[in-house]
Order: C-alpha cells, then sequence, then structure tokens
C-alpha cells in the first residue's frame, strides 16, 4: 500500500491525490485506507518513513561493509541520488519540504530523517580520516556541506530541470567530495557513473 502511495503522489502531487483514487489504484476503499492512516498528511508521512527505512538498512549495510572508505563514499553519493527525474521517493521529499514550514509534524519527521543521513555520512567519513583518505578535517560539518550540495544536485535532477541528470549530478558529486574532503578523496572521482 505504501509502495503505490509513493509512486501515486510522486505521479500526481500530494495535493491532488485523493483517497478513492488511491483506493481505486489498491482495489479498496477510501475509508479502509482512512482507517489505517487516519488522514493524507498521515499517509505520505508513512510512505515517506516507509520508503527511508530502506534506505537506511542500505546506508548501515555500506557503512558497515569491508569496502574502502572512498568506495563506500562513491556508494553513498549513488544511494543518495535521484534515479531520474519524478523519482517517486525523492518527489516526496519535495512534498515534505514544501509541507514542513507549517506543520510541526513534518518538521520533526524532516530532522529525524535528516539526521540519520547526517549520521550515516559523518561516520563514513571518520572511518576515511582513520585510514588516513580523508583530510582530517572531514567532519560533520563537511558532510553537511556535502548533503546541502547533494540536496540541490537531486531537486535538479528530479525536476528535470535542463542539463540535469542523474550522471552529471554524480559527477559533480564526486567533484564536490574530492574537494571537500581532500585530495585523498580523488579515488571516488574517478569511479564510472
Amino acid at each position: 500500500m505504501l509502495d503505490e502511495a509513493m509512486t501515486a503522489i510522486a505521479e500526481q502531487g500530494l495535493a491532488a491525490l485523493t483517497m478513492s483514487a488511491l483506493a481505486d489504484r489498491l482495489g479498496t476503499s477510501g475509508g479502509h485506507i482512512l482507517y489505517y492512516f487516519g488522514s493524507k498528511d498521515r499517509l505520505f508521512l508513512e510512505a515517506l518513513r516507509w520508503s527511508e527505512a530502506a534506505l537506511t538498512e542500505e546506508r548501515r549495510a555500506l557503512l558497515a561493509g569491508r569496502a574502502a572508505p572512498t568506495r563506500k563514499l562513491e556508494r553513498f553519493l549513488r544511494l543518495y541520488l535521484p534515479t531520474g527525474p519524478r523519482d517517486p521517493r525523492w518527489m516526496l521529499w519535495i512534498e515534505l519540504w514544501a509541507r514542513a514550514g507549517a506543520n510541526a509534524s513534518l518538521r520533526a519527521a524532516q530532522e529525524e530523517l535528516d539526521r540519520g543521513w547526517q549520521e550515516d555520512l559523518t561516520a563514513l567519513l571518520a572511518q576515511g580520516v582513520a585510514a588516513d583518505v580523508f583530510a582530517p578535517d572531514a567532519d560533520a560539518d563537511r558532510a553537511g556541506e556535502l548533503l546541502a550540495l547533494l540536496d540541490g544536485l537531486s531537486t535538479r535532477v528530479v525536476l528535470g530541470q535542463r542539463d540535469a541528470d542523474r550522471a552529471r549530478a554524480l559527477a559533480s558529486a564526486r567533484s564536490a567530495a574530492a574537494r571537500l574532503l581532500g585530495q585523498a578523496a580523488e579515488g571516488a572521482t574517478n569511479a564510472r557513473p
């Protein structure tokens, strides 16, 4: 149900999505969906949390793996960036950002989900510093800067802006990571798209 909700939100936007239309897609009733979720906002938030839970598992497996920190960084960048225009998980983030300013529960959810990405990237950078492949100042501040850049690149890709696609975004992310994390991160910039 959450996968279909995510797809429907990506296709139509949350404002245009009706519970009855989603129910038709699922072969159930709008009342059934409301019974479980209570509101469209709650359904949206649960779809986002479900999507992010899968990504959290991938990130944690990536961090626990035996690959070199530069290779882990490459995988992190690939995991973070959207697959292309209207990527369903990224469309959820666009909706979240648009609504979080006026909704305290959505803002709290955004901060929680952002914190997971920040903590995991900071841990990855610490691995790279310990292995002497990232500059000593590759810390939480650098992680925050890189995540902000990734958000900007991702927004351009997911909105289908001119000259913005996944391959270019990945190349820009690699280049920025190399500059932010020091020359030792250059190995991450040489990986294929």
